[in-house]
């Protein structure tokens, strides 16, 4: 019996992808997204107009590239990031530092949403905007 494509030898089927933002102003979005996840600016997206990219100076994360398009943003994205600040901790000590990070991005341009508080099967994690409005989470 044959297993579907998802079982298959991990080592062959790893794929490298990037992650596509449609925006009104690819550079501003790519600059956010570059200090939300300590990213750089690859030296091909400077000056450019149309679209704009960040990279993971390690190689280890995946691209983002942002693309102008002439529509803005209507309805709730599909797919967000979910930025790990959290990761293995609880309670008040986690909430302190998701907000602590939450501070640190709106500084640079994120809105602040709300926080979704834990529950029986989920940590608390927090809901914001980039600077054009695409959600995310503090998680």
């Amino acid at each position: 019996m044959s297993r579907p494509p998802c079982y298959a030898d991990p080592m062959a089927s790893i794929k490298e992808f990037q992650v596509t933002f449609d925006c009104a102003e690819p550079e501003r979005v790519a600059r956010f997204w570059c200090e939300v996840l300590g990213y750089v600016l690859p030296p091909q997206a400077e000056g450019e107009k149309t679209w704009s990219a960040c990279v993971d100076p390690s190689g280890a994360g995946p691209r983002l590239y942002f693309q102008q398009v002439p529509e803005g943003k209507i309805v709730k994205n599909r797919v967000h990031l979910d930025i790990r600040v959290g990761t293995g901790l609880v309670g008040d000590e986690r909430v302190a530092v998701l907000e602590a990070e939450c501070a640190r991005l709106v500084q640079l341009g994120a809105t602040r949403v709300r926080l979704l508080a834990a529950d029986e099967e989920n940590e608390s994690c927090l809901l914001m905007q980039d600077v054009e409005g695409n959600e995310f989470c503090l998680d």
